[in-house]
């Protein structure tokens, strides 16, 4: 990807994105890598795409003026789909880039706070769990007990 397409997303997106997910996009690819189900493109080329980061980030955070209780933290894209709703997403605001799990099967009441999740508290982090396969949506890591550990900054950031 080149140093314009991606200033071109991140003025799409109203902010940058986080250092090391832009590395990425520059550097690995655009997208199609990562766990299970691969990350998105950074940008649509084509309508036939599914979902990318910009798109997908500006169809989840409502106008403005919208008259709805659903909301987006401002900052965090969407970087991969996991199946059945589930969208891991990478906070660009935080120092870190902690990487959370957006699950509205979790939402009761309208509680949107109740369906964000980390999953990392770095990008970096991340991205070395699905290096070394340790995972938690990995096959052999199955593990009854665990538990996503709930988004503190949720309800801040909604």
């Amino acid at each position: 990807m080149t140093a314009d397409a991606l200033a071109a997303a991140e003025e799409h997106l109203g902010f940058p994105l986080h250092p090391l997910l832009a590395a990425l996009y520059r550097q690995a690819g655009d997208g199609g890598f990562g766990p299970e189900y691969t990350l998105f493109p950074l940008a649509r080329t084509t309508a036939t795409e599914e979902d990318s980061v910009v798109d997908g980030y500006l169809a989840r955070v409502p106008t403005a003026d919208a008259d709805t209780w659903w909301s987006w933290p401002k900052g965090v894209v969407p970087i991969l789909d996991w199946g059945c709703a589930m969208i891991a997403a990478v906070d660009c605001l935080s120092e870190d880039g902690t990487v959370l799990v957006f699950d509205p099967n979790a939402i009761t009441a309208q509680d949107l706070t109740r369906a964000w999740f980390v999953d990392a508290s770095s990008l970096a982090e991340w991205l070395e769990t699905w290096l070394a396969g340790t995972g938690w949506y990995e096959e052999d890591m199955v593990d009854e007990e665990f538990d996503m550990v709930p988004w503190s900054d949720a309800a801040s950031r909604l």
